[in-house]
């Protein structure tokens, strides 16, 4: 059981933490050892203490121990940010859902986007679009989001040469 609350900047070092964790625990079902290493780069807490304006950013808690064993980021976005989602001022981004190998396939994903989901229609926005890593196709598929394009992605913020794909999807909020 996990209990789901708005992110603090206290919370960045366990953040951090979840997100190596994640990529490192559950990425390989959809890369290679090198794209791994390459998309977990190495990024300090500082990297995760701030949000961006408008943003959305969730952590779930385990309800025994209160550790952060997840989070996920919504963005509203009406720019040209997705290829082939067709974009405005109603569409948002699921920017991140990451969850701990250890807490993988209890729900703490599905609670993360679901809740999401909810703040997205409650802004308003009735689509969302997102850039799915290779392993998590098949989770946002389970949950209704439809595949777009599969895109070209250079893994690291370091141009460090090291690509591979991700998945455009959508979902409809209002359908």
């Amino acid at each position: 059981m996990v209990t789901l609350r708005d992110a603090t900047p206290a919370d960045a070092e366990a953040v951090r933490e979840v997100h190596a964790a994640s990529i490192r625990g559950l990425g390989s079902a959809g890369y290679d050892a090198e794209q791994v290493t390459a998309w977990a780069g190495d990024p300090t807490a500082a990297d995760y203490e701030t949000t961006p304006d408008g943003a959305e950013f969730v952590v779930a808690e385990d309800a025994a121990d209160g550790r952060v064993v997840g989070f996920g980021e919504l963005r509203p976005h009406g720019g040209d940010y997705f290829q082939r989602v067709r974009a405005g001022p109603w569409t948002g981004e699921v920017r991140a859902v990451y969850v701990r190998p250890d807490a993988a396939r209890e729900g703490v994903g599905s609670a993360l986007l679901a809740e999401l989901e909810r703040r997205a229609r409650e802004r308003g926005l009735t689509a969302l679009g997102l850039h799915a890593a290779l392993n998590a196709v098949p989770f946002y598929e389970a949950r209704g989001y439809e595949r777009v394009v599969e895109l070209p992605h250079e893994f690291g913020g370091d141009a460090d040469g090291v690509t591979g794909s991700v998945v455009e999807m959508r979902k409809r909020l209002d359908a």
